[in-house]
């Protein structure tokens, strides 16, 4: 017998209760499943995205002079990235191999010859002056005490010297990947920007956008100015150390690179730097570095970031410096940056929140 229209079908499928708790078991499993997979990588994913945010307005020039060739556009964005970020590296790495033999040759002076006499100026300082000269002192006529002291800190230095090694391997891997990510990243920004500002809009609604807009506002001003300050100090000090003759100048420059995020980071390099030129009897040159380190190199933090980071940027100073070393702990040296960027998003974020909120609770 033929069915009428409005009669229903014989055969209706039924959700049942276990059905759904199985079908959001099995969509859990995947998730998980997905984050175990993708956890090796979500460092360098989430450097890639940051870069990308802040580098967005020069890729859209980048596609207009290639006359809209996204791929073209994001080849030539990672070529850039890299000749940035990870060429310092490959200068480095050469640099050490040529000042090896220097830096031995100067630790077997070192041992041979012991310290220099202390310079009159160590006794004058208060309480510890005159305790730290006779120290200094000891160490400089007496070479059996020197090797005694310097044996204590063999295996120190060699574990650190190794595990630097490792995590620095570690990093340059992680940004070497997030440079790959951030082509693709380049490449289909688009269509991800209009999924993610869609799911941003539906969570969060119409505050959604202002949200997203703010977060890669922040983004960019952190990156400018954490980064692009970093850069230019680093560079800076190399340049410093190089005419002051200082040994392994690209690797101090390096040093100073990721320091920089510290507010008392440079004057950890191009201090010591000065000493070292002081004790083989540059005193001019020492004077130079100083000079070079206070008027230029620390300067730059002071006149040159305000100049080139926006908003949302200015962390108070107890965050940027937990972030650079939360960062560190959880990301590696990359953290260097990654840390500070992540909690000025969150601090911009939640200093707006509350700013709306008080705007709402004053009439």
């Amino acid at each position: 017998m033929p069915q009428s229209k409005n009669s229903p079908p014989e055969h209706t499928a039924q959700v049942t209760p276990i059905d759904r708790w199985v079908a959001l078991l099995v969509l859990v499993i995947i998730v998980v499943g997905c984050f175990f997979v993708l956890a090796p990588f979500l460092t360098a994913m989430v450097w890639a995205f940051i870069l990308c945010c802040a580098t967005w307005p020069v890729f859209v020039r980048a596609r207009k002079l290639t006359r809209g060739s996204a791929g073209l556009a994001s080849l030539l964005m990672t070529v850039g990235i890299s000749a940035v970020l990870l060429a310092p590296f490959v200068v480095v790495g050469v640099s050490l191999a040529d000042n090896a033999q220097v830096l031995i040759e100067e630790s077997r002076r070192f041992i041979a010859e012991g310290p220099p006499d202390p310079p009159a100026w160590v006794g004058q300082f208060p309480l510890i002056g005159p305790r730290a000269e006779a120290y200094w002192s000891g160490f400089a006529h007496d070479r059996a005490r020197l090797l005694a002291e310097l044996k204590n800190y063999i295996d120190p230095i060699r574990t650190f010297a190794i595990a630097s090694g490792q995590a620095l391997a570690h990093g340059i891997l992680q940004l070497a990947l997030s440079i790959i990510i951030a082509f693709f990243v380049y490449r289909d920004g688009e269509a991800m920007t209009k999924r993610l500002l869609s799911t941003v809009v539906r969570i969060f609604g119409n505050k959604g956008r202002h949200l997203a807009e703010l977060a890669a506002g922040t983004t960019r001003g952190v990156v400018y100015g954490i980064l692009g300050t970093a850069l230019l100090q680093g560079i800076l000090a190399g340049i410093g150390f190089m005419i002051a003759g200082v040994p392994a100048a690209p690797l101090l420059g390096l040093v100073t690179f990721f320091l920089s995020p510290v507010p008392i980071g440079p004057p950890l390099v191009w201090l010591p730097a000065a000493f070292w030129l002081f004790s083989h009897g540059e005193t001019g040159w020492a004077i130079f570095m100083i000079v070079w380190g206070v008027a230029v190199v620390s300067s730059v933090d002071n006149f040159v970031k305000p100049l080139i980071i926006s908003r949302g940027s200015n962390l108070p100073f107890v965050l940027v410096l937990l972030g650079v070393l939360g960062g560190v702990i959880t990301f590696g040296f990359i953290g260097v940056f990654l840390g500070p960027t992540l909690l000025a998003i969150g601090y911009a974020l939640i200093l707006d929140w509350s700013e709306e909120q008080r705007r709402v609770a004053v009439p």
